[in-house]
């Protein structure tokens, strides 16, 4: 079965070598997994995954090879043990679901009678009340209803009233070809934390108490400040328009970033960077910052993210006047050319599919002034930004 395991990774695309392999297996040797499937599942992904976007494909690999026991055939029922089970249910079973499982007889009555099902059945079973299979009535099995049952082999939830999930799978999904979450974009900007303490002490600093209160003789409590991410973001997100399709997106990546970053400062703009940007897109007509103010009040060690499709006319890049809103008097070109001249650590993320950039000529030109540095918004294109942010 392991063996099984190491391949489907491998077919998988997750990239497991033999020695990561081996350690797995000495893992298991030293007993460092026990009895519980949770155990195992960390242990696993611990020594095979060595990389976060990589999680997801495990995940569904770890799925498929140990799926449950639908195929009765080709299961031992030494593969069941009465420990495994036992700790298992002490540790996921609430007083209401033992109590519960008193309708069978106990549980040493429900796994007493499941053993005897595996050991006497030796085909898949459709149907029935009897013998473990699916779309029945027996208290094992799956796609099935029995008020007091184990599921064994079923993807999802249909009645839920099974008393033991056997194959439950509670791991989210991470992996940079899957659509963004806000869960997945807090952990792909994590590569632009850099913590520090700053401000009122709030935090009770244990290590220190305990030194100060056996040096002086007597209880000597220690605070420190709260340890928050100290870098700085400028956010530019560009809206309306062509922008519109891609809302949900920005908005699971803005309330990811806020989350992650203590000192966060965002701006609106449409299309272009001109001379104004604004906070409020409902009074961005009554209410809007000069973009010159913004250049003086926040310090050249702040990181800018731009986020938009980049997909205008080029005469919004390229000319005074060129804006589809309003009277420009430079061209957008030049105020990118400001910006980037301050903030030297500056990235644009592009919620367009990086394979149809070469289509639009606007975002051929926005990239060329960002020097390159266009990445898609996607987790992988949000893992090489915050790379070349912290270079």
């Amino acid at each position: 079965m392991f063996i099984d395991f190491f391949l489907e990774l491998r077919a998988a695309k997750v990239p497991v070598s033999l020695r990561e392999y081996l350690t797995l297996l000495e893992g298991m040797d030293a007993g460092l997994a026990g009895y519980s499937v949770e155990h195992f599942y960390y242990l696993s992904r611990a020594t095979l995954v060595k990389d976060e976007k990589n999680l997801d494909k495990f995940d569904r690999v770890f799925g498929l090879v140990f799926k449950g026991l639908e195929r009765t055939e080709e299961v031992d029922v030494q593969d069941i043990p009465d420990e495994w089970l036992r700790k298992l249910a002490e540790r996921t079973l609430t007083e209401e679901e033992k109590a519960q499982i008193e309708a069978l007889g106990g549980w040493d009555k429900l796994m007493e009678t499941l053993r005897k099902r595996l050991e006497e059945q030796k085909k898949r079973h459709q149907g029935g009340s009897k013998w473990i299979g699916t779309a029945g009535t027996s208290p094992f099995g799956a796609y099935g209803y029995n008020p007091e049952g184990v599921r064994i082999g079923q993807d999802d939830n249909r009645n839920f009233r099974a008393v033991k999930v056997w194959d439950k799978r509670e791991f989210k999904n991470l992996d940079d070809t899957l659509e963004l979450g806000t869960r997945n974009i807090k952990v792909a900007l994590r590569r632009l934390r850099r913590f520090a303490r700053e401000g009122a002490p709030t935090e009770l600093d244990l290590d220190g108490t305990i030194r100060n209160t056996a040096k002086r003789g007597y209880l000597d409590i220690r605070m420190v400040p709260e340890r928050h991410n100290a870098v700085k973001v400028l956010l530019f997100l560009d809206v309306g328009g062509s922008m519109n399709p891609h809302v949900r997106t920005v908005e699971e990546l803005f309330s990811a970033a806020r989350s992650e970053f203590k000192h966060l400062e965002y701006f609106y703009f449409h299309n272009c960077i001109y001379e104004r940007v604004w906070k409020d897109n409902i009074r961005r007509r009554a209410e809007t910052v000069p973009t010159w103010e913004v250049l003086h009040t926040y310090p050249a060690d702040y990181k800018i993210i731009f986020v938009g499709d980049a997909s205008m006319s080029p005469y919004e890049i390229a000319y005074a006047g060129g804006s589809v809103e309003h009277w420009n008097e430079e061209a957008g070109s030049l105020w990118m050319q400001r910006i980037l001249g301050i903030y030297s650590k500056a990235v644009w993320l592009n919620p367009v599919r990086e394979e149809w950039w070469g289509h639009t000529q606007s975002v051929d030109m926005i990239r060329r002034l960002m020097g390159g540095r266009m990445f898609p918004l996607t987790l992988d294109g949000l893992d090489r930004a915050t790379r070349d942010l912290v270079r």
